[in-house]
């Protein structure tokens, strides 16, 4: 049934385990079950985890348009070792330094460049919500303002990370 709602998209069966553990949960069970409505529920539930973009499914398992099979997020709960890479997480502390040197003020208490502030910002705001529209909506700023300044501060960080001849690897 989940194959059918997702048109065969590689997250079918994700999407399956993760509705049927929910309807396990869920208040109504034993009520749907016992009344033969159990599997018209479910289908329900799957359609819309699968369709809406607010859903706990889309949260967990498609934001932004990607789709991670269960086998990726589980992998780290299974204790599997994964190698440690130096220059990632050297890359890595370099963008958390460009980020707050974009933020920094000097030491009279005005800001250096209001707009690379309100850029490093709202590029933080959106790595928690990375979401334009509805990040849009907790921030009262315009979209399309939200998606220049984000995209604007990747390009100066990607930039700052080129002057200092800091290879990153965007993957």
């Amino acid at each position: 049934m989940s194959k059918k709602i997702c048109k065969s998209n590689q997250g079918w069966e994700d999407l399956a385990h993760f509705c049927i553990i929910k309807f396990h949960e869920h208040e109504r069970y034993e009520e749907l079950t016992q009344a033969g409505q159990g599997m018209k529920f479910l289908s329900g539930m799957m359609y819309r985890s699968f369709w809406s973009n607010t859903s706990q499914f889309y949260t967990e398992y498609r934001q932004k348009g990607r789709m991670e099979p269960c086998a990726i997020i589980y992998d780290d709960a299974l204790g599997e070792m994964n190698e440690y890479d130096m220059d990632k997480d050297i890359t890595i502390e370099a963008i958390l330094g460009v980020i707050e040197d974009m933020k920094h003020t000097c030491g009279e208490g005005g800001n250096r460049d209001k707009k690379l502030w309100e850029m490093a910002t709202l590029l933080e705001q959106w790595l928690e919500t990375p979401n334009f529209s509805e990040l849009s909506r907790k921030t009262k700023v315009p979209r399309i303002s939200i998606a220049n300044s984000v995209n604007g501060a990747i390009d100066y960080i990607k930039q700052v990370l080129k002057n200092n001849n800091i290879d990153y690897d965007p993957n």
